[in-house]
C-alpha cells in the first residue's frame, strides 16, 4: 500500500506561483508512475501532469504546458508540482496519484490517491 499526502496549496493571485508536494509512505515511489490531477467544483477530475518512474519522462495537459513542472525526488519519496503564472481557471483541489503502470491520463488508471490540497487563484 502507498499512502500519499499533498501539501502546499493556498490562496494566491493570478500570475503568482505555488509548489505542491506529495509525500509518500508505505512503499518507495521509485517504481511508480506519479501524477497530479485536479477537480474544480461541478467538474470531473482532470489530468494535469505525470512523471514516469523509469526515465522521469513527463507529460502535461495542454492547459498547463509551459506553466507547470512535475518533478520527483525518489530519495525523499516526494513528487512536486511547480505551478507558475497561475490563472483563476487553475482553481481546484489538486490530487496526487500513483500507479505501477505506465503514464496514464485518466483517473481510473491510478490505484493510489491522496486527499487533495486546495488551490485558489483570485483574479
Amino acid at each position: 500500500q502507498v499512502q500519499l499526502v499533498e501539501s502546499g496549496g493556498g490562496l494566491v493571485q493570478a500570475g503568482d506561483s505555488l509548489r505542491l508536494s506529495c509525500a509518500a509512505s508505505g512503499r518507495t515511489l521509485s517504481t511508480y508512475t506519479m501524477a497530479w490531477f485536479r477537480q474544480a467544483p461541478g467538474k470531473e477530475r482532470e489530468f494535469v501532469a505525470a512523471i514516469s518512474w523509469r526515465n522521469s519522462r513527463t507529460y502535461y495537459a495542454d492547459s498547463v504546458k509551459g506553466r507547470f513542472t512535475i518533478s520527483r525526488d525518489n530519495a525523499k519519496n516526494t513528487v512536486y508540482l511547480q505551478m507558475n503564472s497561475l490563472k483563476p481557471e487553475d482553481t481546484a483541489v489538486y490530487y496526487c496519484a500513483a500507479d505501477l503502470r505506465t503514464i496514464g491520463t485518466y483517473p481510473n488508471e491510478y490505484d493510489y490517491w491522496g486527499q487533495g490540497t486546495q488551490v485558489t487563484v483570485s483574479s
